[in-house]
C-alpha cells in the first residue's frame, strides 16, 4: 500500500485536533464532549466510503441520480431527528429541502450557470443538500424554542381568538432570519474571511482563480435560494401551533 506513508501525518493531525477538542470539551463539563470527536470520526469512515463508491458512479447519471436521492434522504431524517422525528415531521421537512433543493438546482443547470454533467449535478446537489439540511435544523429548533420561551404570548393571541399561524407569525419569520444568518454571513465575507471549499476545490483541480470564483458565486447563490425556501415553507409547516411544544433534544 504505497499511499499509507502519506496517510499518517493525515492520522497524527486530526488525531491531535480531535484530542483537543475531546479533551477541552470534558474539562469544561459540556454536554456531550466527544460529540465532535465521534462526528469526525464517522465523517472520515463515511467520507472512505463515498469515495470508493463515487469512483464507480462518477460518470453514470443514473447512478449519480440514485447517490443525490440517497444523500438527500439521510439529510432530511437527520435533520428530523434534531426536531423530534415523527412521520409528519419529516414529511414537513423533506417538503421543504425538497422545494429549496429543487428549485435552486434547476435554475443553476437550466440556466447553464454551470454545465450539466454527473459530476457538476453531484458536487452541486451535495453542497446544496447539506446546507438546506443545515438550515432546516437550525429554522426548526429555533422555531420550536421560541414558541416555548414566549408561549404566554402566543396563549394570549390564541385567547383573543388569532389563529394559531397568525399567534406564532412573528416569531417565524424571527426564525427563519436566525437560520439563515451563517449562510448570509459566509457569502457576505467570501474571499474576504473565508476560501470556501468549493473554491479551493476547483483551484486544485485545475481550473483558474477566475473560474473557480465564477462556480464558487454561484454555488453560494444557490445555497441561500434553496435557503430561503426551506426556512419559509418549514416555518410555514410548524407554525400552526395550539399547544406548548416539547424541546427537542440536542
Amino acid at each position: 500500500m504505497p499511499w499509507l506513508p502519506e496517510l499518517v501525518p493525515t492520522i497524527v493531525g486530526v488525531a491531535l485536533l480531535m484530542a483537543i477538542a475531546g479533551v477541552l470539551g470534558w474539562r469544561f463539563r459540556m454536554q456531550a464532549p466527544l460529540a465532535p470527536v465521534l462526528a469526525v470520526l464517522r465523517g472520515a469512515a463515511q467520507l472512505a466510503a463515498v469515495s470508493l463508491v463515487l469512483a464507480g458512479i462518477i460518470g453514470n447519471p443514473l447512478l449519480v441520480a440514485i447517490g443525490l436521492v440517497v444523500m438527500f434522504v439521510a439529510a432530511a431524517a437527520t435533520s428530523t431527528r434534531r426536531l423530534g422525528f415523527s412521520p409528519v415531521r419529516f414529511a414537513e421537512v423533506g417538503l421543504a429541502m425538497g422545494l429549496g433543493v429543487g428549485v435552486s438546482l434547476l435554475i443553476v443547470f437550466g440556466s447553464g450557470a454551470i454545465e450539466f454533467s454527473p459530476r457538476y449535478v453531484l458536487a452541486v446537489g451535495g453542497i446544496v443538500i447539506g446546507n438546506a439540511m443545515a438550515i432546516a435544523t437550525l429554522t426548526g429548533r429555533r422555531f420550536t424554542e421560541a414558541v416555548i420561551d414566549h408561549w404566554d404570548e402566543v396563549e394570549g393571541w390564541l385567547a383573543l381568538g388569532a389563529t394559531p399561524r397568525r399567534a406564532t407569525r412573528d416569531l417565524a419569520r424571527q426564525a427563519s432570519h436566525f437560520a439563515l444568518v451563517p449562510s448570509i454571513d459566509q457569502t457576505k465575507t467570501t474571499g474576504l474571511v473565508t476560501l470556501p471549499g468549493a473554491f479551493v476545490g476547483a483551484i486544485f483541480g485545475g481550473a483558474s482563480p477566475l473560474e473557480a470564483g465564477r462556480f464558487q458565486i454561484v454555488v453560494l447563490a444557490a445555497v441561500l435560494c434553496a435557503g430561503v425556501i426551506v426556512a419559509v415553507v418549514l416555518v410555514s409547516a410548524l407554525g400552526p401551533v395550539r399547544q406548548k411544544p416539547v424541546a427537542a433534544r440536542v
